[in-house]
């Protein structure tokens, strides 16, 4: 069986995609999770702190979409698109339950500046700017920051509007277009 902190991580993690984070109280999340509220005060000093442990989680589960992707990616420019890929697959998984669009960006719009929670959300998207460069490099992409900065564009707008439409539609216009664009580059 799993630990009351899985139990109640899980929890957050349907509830809080689900319905948001501000309206999913802590007794909703102890009775999903099945375990006793003082459980989730010995686990998280505060509901932020399961925010914020929330967020990491949803951004680790990104990564490992990846990481598959790339490992599968035969070319340098699939290596690019790969990012797309995750955001696609990331997509997928929630499609059937409800997709609400990227989670990490939903939970930095409902939390107020300064909350521990928005620096995840930020540090997490810089990390994926990052990647983008890395991978144009791996490409040999004449000017990888240029060309990352629209690529980064296009798959956080994509996941953006295809949480609005629920559908991975605009996602995978997204990667379409990002393929274009690297092919020019």
């Amino acid at each position: 069986m799993s630990s009351a902190r899985d139990r109640l991580l899980n929890a957050a993690d349907r509830s809080f995609y689900a319905n948001g984070i501000n309206a999913t109280g802590i007794d909703a999340l102890v009775r999903e999770a099945g375990v006793a509220k003082m459980s989730l005060y010995n686990n998280f000093a505060s509901k932020d702190e399961l925010v914020t442990a929330y967020l990491r989680r949803r951004h680790l589960e990104w990564l490992a979409l990846l990481d598959a992707r790339l490992t599968k990616a035969a070319t340098a420019s699939a290596r690019v698109l790969a990012v797309f890929d995750a955001y696609l697959d990331h997509a997928r998984v929630a499609l059937g339950t409800g997709y609400r669009g990227c989670g990490l960006l939903n939970g930095a719009a409902e939390l107020p500046t300064g909350h521990p929670g928005r620096e995840v959300v930020r540090e997490q998207k810089a990390e994926v700017r990052r990647l983008l460069i890395r991978l144009c490099e791996e490409a040999g992409v004449a000017d990888p920051e240029a060309l990352s900065d629209h690529l980064y564009l296009l798959v956080e707008g994509g996941a953006v509007s295809a949480g609005l439409e629920e559908t991975d539609a605009w996602l995978r216009r997204a990667r379409s277009r990002a393929a274009a664009l690297l092919a020019q580059a």
